[in-house]
């Protein structure tokens, strides 16, 4: 019975001093599921202080919590009924400690969210009834402690419902219950409380008991966010190892996988892990490793599922509920870092579509920034197109964080897919295109100077980086040696003047490729021919690099392996193509395009 029991997992949440930790204290105590003598243990430490004996003191496991008499940790602890262990959160309701709060939270399958009857429905009791609601808490019930201050009055409870309903209607919540209660005294807890026979519904923890169990990841359709990328070489070894952490579903060999947002198709070949026997098959929570039938080249962030299950959504632009923790607002016009599943990315703010007032029933609209401690509905755009879930799917991949400074900021969850037709860089281009000043001598003058019309030629493929920057620069060489406007620019050029943790980070590749594409609209309007390497790019880099370039066009040679999926480069090369015969090739192509022009003499 002991073993079989299920478990789940509860967050208590509301405004300070509402009665949390004593709910908590008396679920504990009357439950018989306290260390032997810790009851009568805490009982006499209090005699010993000269202090009243408050259940809450039960939780109180860190010193400055009981000095100061708030719940500063989201703090965990245990309690069991017939029919389930319970993990339960206590989660602060200072707001100073939201953000432990939301950590809690983010756990748990079901909530109960403590008003003071005495006191009324404050700020955070509106607060975080938005939270749970945007960290997909489907299941709350609404506890009313403190009855005896209001000598148990069954008009002050159902005015506290009628309010507080009418606020959660706002925000779309539906509670199981509201439960009258005094936490102090026991009434209402455990069982049916004898001073309040007019309410006939559940106690706490029959309603708890009445929770349902949330659905089993592994019943989910299949996600595993990419973390990262092992390859072996010794002993003829050319495994690639797919590592990470599954997040939902299950997996078997031979299954067919996609991953997002990249799009590229393979199958299970083996499933890896250290140390142990072979296995056929994976589940949820597993850290584990996949190779595949045939090779493809993804980066980490990438979301691999099912091809025959529920695909995931793809877009650089979603609707999204965020709670802002940082003291610095929320703002347009600056790049943030997002995260989301193993999706590390850049994003911005693009519109604020309301903030909710939680000191009023209501919203706010019309505001340009997210002040702290704000719940907000907003539209985000990250730098490329990313993979995820919405909040109703799965939650794990719905979630996000968002990091400002290396500190996190903000944390909300995915509500829709936006279209990206639209996007914040082709906004940039379009402003920058209409305020193009030109000069006086015209591209055609400068074309019959040169002999040659202006070019962007790319150079990239995967782990060739070397042979890359040999053929550009030979490309160079030869050019210029026949006359032609011509110029290199090496990789680590574009980010000078950056740090190198900056540099090598996820933001320093998206930078990389916006410096890159301004500086290829400004040489390729100077009439140049203008040369680079990429490694590691995808379609969405090349597609933006496009954008950036415009109106002027670029070629791409690939050496190596073609790591695009839909991109069609221009030419390309297996990596054991002699760099001679790589050049004379693009070469051959600038003519056949008359990108140059050869003037024979007679």
């Amino acid at each position: 019975m002991e073993t079989n029991r299920e478990q789940m997992k509860i967050v208590i949440v509301g405004h300070v001093d509402h009665g949390k930790s004593t709910v908590i204290g008396r679920l504990l105590a009357d439950t018989d599921s306290l260390p032997k003598g810790k009851l009568q243990q805490v009982k006499q430490s209090c005699a010993a202080n000269a202090r009243p004996f408050e259940y809450a003191f039960l939780l109180d496991a860190l010193k400055d919590e009981q000095s100061q008499g708030i719940t500063i940790e989201s703090a965990r602890c245990f309690f069991k009924t017939k029919k389930r262990h319970y993990i339960v959160f206590d989660a602060p309701g200072h707001i100073e400690f939201l953000k432990n709060m939301v950590t809690g939270a983010a756990h748990a399958a079901a909530a109960l969210l403590v008003i003071d009857a005495h006191e009324g429905i404050q700020e955070n009791s509106k607060r975080h009834g938005y939270l749970l609601s945007f960290l997909g808490i489907k299941q709350v019930s609404i506890v009313v402690n403190k009855m005896d201050l209001v000598d148990y009055s069954e008009e002050v409870f159902n005015n506290i419902v009628k309010d507080y309903t009418s606020f959660l209607n706002s925000i779309n919540v539906k509670p199981n219950s509201f439960i009258p209660i005094s936490a102090r005294d026991g009434e209402g807890v455990v069982h049916a409380s004898e001073k309040m026979k007019w309410y006939k519904n559940k106690s706490v923890l029959e309603q708890l008991d009445g929770f349902k169990k949330e659905k089993s990841s592994q019943k989910k359709p299949f996600r595993f966010p990419l973390q990262d990328i092992y390859k072996f070489t010794e002993e003829n070894d050319d495994r690639r190892v797919f590592a990470g952490t599954i997040e939902s579903g299950n997996i078997k060999i031979g299954d067919d996988v996609v991953f997002y947002p990249s799009q590229k198709e393979s199958t299970i070949k083996s499933i890896e892990e250290f140390n142990v026997a072979a296995k056929v098959e994976a589940v949820a929570g597993q850290a584990i490793g996949f190779t595949l039938n045939t090779q493809i080249y993804v980066k980490p962030g990438e979301l691999m599922f099912k091809k025959d299950e529920h695909k995931p959504q793809i877009s650089s632009r979603l609707r999204a509920n965020i709670f802002w923790m940082s003291k610095a607002p929320f703002i347009k016009d600056k790049t943030y870092k997002l995260k989301i599943s193993s999706t590390r990315i850049s994003v911005k703010l693009v519109s604020i579509v309301n903030i909710i007032d939680a000191s009023e029933l209501g919203t706010i609209e019309g505001k340009d920034q997210i002040e702290r401690h704000d719940v907000a509905e907003v539209i985000l755009e990250t730098s490329k197109p990313i993979a995820f879930d919405l909040i109703d799917e799965i939650e794990g991949t719905s979630r996000f964080v968002i990091v400002d400074n290396y500190e996190i900021a903000g944390g909300g969850i995915v509500l829709e897919k936006i279209s990206d037709d639209q996007t914040l860089l082709k906004e940039h281009i379009s402003r920058r295109e209409s305020q193009w000043e030109k000069g006086a001598v015209t591209l055609e003058e400068k074309i019959a100077i040169n002999k040659h019309k202006p070019k962007f030629i790319v150079f990239c493929g995967e782990d060739t980086v070397q042979k890359q920057q040999q053929a550009a620069k030979l490309l160079e060489k030869k050019l210029f040696q026949q006359g032609h406007q011509v110029y290199y620019l090496g990789f680590s050029n574009v980010l000078a003047g950056l740090d190198s943790d900056f540099s090598q980070a996820v933001d320093g590749r998206e930078e990389h490729i916006r410096r890159l594409g301004e500086l290829a609209r400004i040489i390729t309007d100077s009439g140049q021919i203008f040369i680079t390497t990429l490694s590691s790019v995808d379609d969405y880099d090349i597609e933006n690099l496009k954008l950036l370039t415009a109106p002027n066009d670029f070629l791409t040679v690939v050496i190596g392996q073609n790591i695009f999926t839909k991109f069609k480069p221009n030419l390309d090369f297996d990596e054991a193509a002699e760099i001679d015969y790589i050049v004379q090739e693009v070469y051959t192509l600038l003519i056949n395009e008359e990108i140059i022009t050869i003037e024979y003499n007679i």
